[in-house]
């Protein structure tokens, strides 16, 4: 598969990032985002895009890829909803859009564990998100999945770290027992985006339970 991540400055993203470039099934992977990842590696290339917003629908250097993993966002922290929307569903449906929307690729987005798919919530965030997964479904992809991660504990060898994770990454040993149904390895996140845009999947709402799911299954497929 040739495979576009955004997001791969952040935390998400250069994990699921790692993971698909050592994915055997992964032919070439493009990075999108504002800054260069500083990672080299012989089946990576970046495309520097200052703003989402600005790209044309079917640009030319976004054509050719199997899939899409959107893996880009920002905390809704201290922002009113009018701007946590411009950032949030402006950004994701124009770069959507600007990948020319067809039957031959599939879309991945990563939203989060509590995104409110009715809109109707009293959570800002959740509902903003809530709408961005339910406006990418309408879209003419191959097939859209929303993924809704819990806690997802870094990848070896990752750099770009939050610093919250910093502080709670030790309480992933103490979540594996008590409440497994709310954390996965970044690993096992972008196995399983791998493994539903190329198998397919029956469920466009992905939560954690699934991409466990959709990680074991792929673990059976390479053996």
């Amino acid at each position: 598969m040739k495979l576009i991540i955004t997001g791969t400055t952040g935390m998400v993203g250069e994990g699921v990032l790692l993971t698909c470039l050592a994915h055997p099934r992964v032919e070439a992977v493009l990075s999108v985002s504002r800054r260069p990842v500083g990672i080299v590696h012989p089946r990576l290339s970046e495309y520097l895009v200052a703003d989402f917003t600005a790209l044309k629908p079917g640009d030319p250097k976004l054509a050719g890829y199997d899939a899409c993993l959107y893996c880009a966002g920002v905390s809704s922290i201290g922002l009113k909803e009018d701007e946590f929307t411009r950032l949030t569903y402006d950004t994701v449906m124009g770069f959507a859009k600007a990948l020319s929307p067809q039957a031959a690729m599939s879309l991945v987005y990563v939203s989060g564990a509590g995104t409110d798919g009715t809109e109707k919530g009293r959570t800002m965030w959740a509902r903003v998100k809530g709408r961005t997964e339910n406006d990418l479904m309408k879209l003419p992809f191959r097939q859209v999945f929303a993924f809704r991660p819990g806690f997802m504990q870094a990848v070896p060898g990752q750099q770009r770290l939050l610093k919250l994770y910093k502080y709670m990454a030790w309480l992933a040993s103490v979540m594996k027992v008590v409440t497994p149904r709310w954390i996965n390895t970044l690993e096992q996140v972008g196995n399983a985006m791998v493994e539903a845009c190329e198998q397919g999947y029956e469920k466009r709402v992905v939560e954690v339970k699934d991409i466990t799911a959709l990680a074991r299954r792929a673990e059976k497929l390479q053996g």
